[in-house]
């Protein structure tokens, strides 16, 4: 059983966690064998952090561009020591060992992608680094899955809760649940 109580995590009545980073994440690809990759990616970022929680799975369609292969996304709750920076080099270099090739296209197939969301409350806005993932609000694959694991979660720019942003998403492509959260 995991608890959390200000800001410590607790397993099985063992104080694992003292002052780590609640990162929300959107596992996401189309192409290859989908749930193989999405179960891959959840592997490595064990080696990352603790996944406290993570989303059923979403088929959707291509959002920014057209492809005959939707995607499958789900969104995970990770507690992490490393930084922000250090995050982002470390989820590129799992999606790398997993065969993404970044395109030079914004909007591209992949056999996986690994967004940030949220880290904690911060904002960071650099050319590296966007966070909170500035298109979030506007797309229902990502507020679908993380409505289902943070609905009360607040959007530190738009101090919105994520089932809010969810009930004003004006996104009109389909999402749909294809499988269960595994239970941790």
């Amino acid at each position: 059983m995991i608890i959390e109580i200000n800001n410590v995590t607790f397993v099985n009545s063992k104080k694992i966690i003292c002052f780590m980073s609640s990162v929300y994440l959107l596992l996401g690809g189309n192409i290859s064998d989908r749930f193989s990759y999405l179960g891959e990616a959840i592997t490595n970022l064990k080696n990352i952090g603790i996944i406290l929680n993570q989303s059923s799975i979403y088929e959707t369609e291509p959002w920014g561009f057209s492809h005959e292969n939707n995607f499958l996304n789900q969104a995970v709750l990770l507690k992490t020591n490393l930084s922000p920076e250090l995050l982002l080099h470390k989820i590129h270099k799992i999606e790398h060992n997993l065969g993404r090739v970044r395109s030079s296209k914004q909007y591209s197939e992949r056999v996986i992608d690994i967004d940030i969301l949220f880290y904690n409350n911060h904002i960071i806005d650099n050319e590296n680094l966007a966070i909170p993932h500035k298109r979030l609000h506007e797309r229902l694959f990502t507020l679908i899955p993380l409505n289902e694991i943070a609905p009360d979660l607040i959007h530190p720019v738009f101090t919105k809760k994520i089932k809010s942003l969810l009930s004003e998403c004006n996104d009109i492509l389909k999402v749909k649940k294809v499988a269960l959260s595994t239970k941790l």
